[in-house]
């Protein structure tokens, strides 16, 4: 498949925020993304020429920010009518090998779903995991540093140097990743043994470090894991807002590229696709 045939469904309902710069990103490597509103894939409330039919589109994006409020919790309300209406189609979707990326809000929409970490099954009748409250208590808006933990088993990272350091922005009141405190530990140890941690929290010495480097307290620096199939990633800093350089905090110095940190990532994903489907 050719990039320019690869199409991309950003997901939006209401107090979705971020859907522009993702629909940006993928617009700008060549790809076809289209904004699609849930009601679009689920067929209520709307005419039939507004109808999109999921296993049209080759990658899904949930992007961040604030869906129906984040009432109850973060990303539970989207997660819920989804689950509703499109657990069956979502699930084919993930299994024949299509991608799935879930940014902030939608990282905490995957993980209500039950897509993510997804031990057992595709997707889990219950959560197995929850973004809980930042140790601060309050919404952490900041520049946060990554440091790429995969080892080629997740689609969206194969441009991604192991080891090496990202500078993604985060921007979030729940993002601590945690499991039944019971089997937390075992959890933590499984992510590793599959191959499903993604990202984690550094300093700039790259380190593992505590608040602020750590902006929710999340145990292990967790910031991103994917399914253990690798195309279905969730992660809480926010790639889109450095697809280019210029939007770098500290772009002015050191400025040698128009390429941004965040840029490999969905260009990882649409190496693969064009090699998959």
């Amino acid at each position: 498949m050719r990039i320019e045939d690869i199409k991309v469904a950003i997901l939006r309902i209401e107090g979705t925020n971020c859907e522009t710069e993702s629909y940006q990103a993928f617009e700008r490597l060549g790809a076809k993304p289209e904004m699609v509103h849930l009601k679009q894939l689920t067929g209520q409330d709307i005419h039939d020429h507004e109808k999109r039919d999921l296993m049209d589109y080759q990658i899904i994006f949930i992007p961040g920010g604030f869906s129906s409020g984040d009432y109850v919790r973060a990303g539970a309300i989207w997660a819920a009518r989804m689950k509703s209406k499109l657990a069956g189609p979502l699930t084919e979707f993930i299994q024949e090998g299509r991608a799935v990326l879930g940014v902030c809000n939608g990282f905490q929409v995957l993980v209500e779903m039950g897509f993510l970490p997804g031990f057992d099954s595709t997707m889990s009748q219950i959560p197995q995991a929850v973004l809980s409250t930042n140790d601060s208590s309050r919404f952490e808006c900041r520049p946060t540093i990554l440091k790429y933990e995969n080892k080629n088993n997740c689609i969206f990272t194969s441009k991604l140097n192991s080891g090496q350091k990202y500078l993604i922005p985060s921007a979030h009141a729940e993002g601590k990743l945690l499991f039944p405190a019971d089997r937390g530990e075992k959890f933590y140890q499984k992510l590793e043994d599959n191959d499903q941690v993604v990202f984690k929290y550094v300093d700039p010495d790259g380190n593992y470090a505590g608040y602020p480097w750590n902006p929710n307290g999340s145990p292990h620096n967790i910031a991103g894991i994917c399914n253990p199939d690798g195309n279905v990633l969730g992660m809480m800093p926010h790639p889109e807002r450095v697809f280019n350089r210029y939007t770098h905090p500290d772009w002015t110095r050191g400025f040698d590229s128009e390429v941004g940190d965040g840029q490999a990532i969905f260009e990882s994903v649409l190496g693969y696709i064009t090699k998959k489907l």
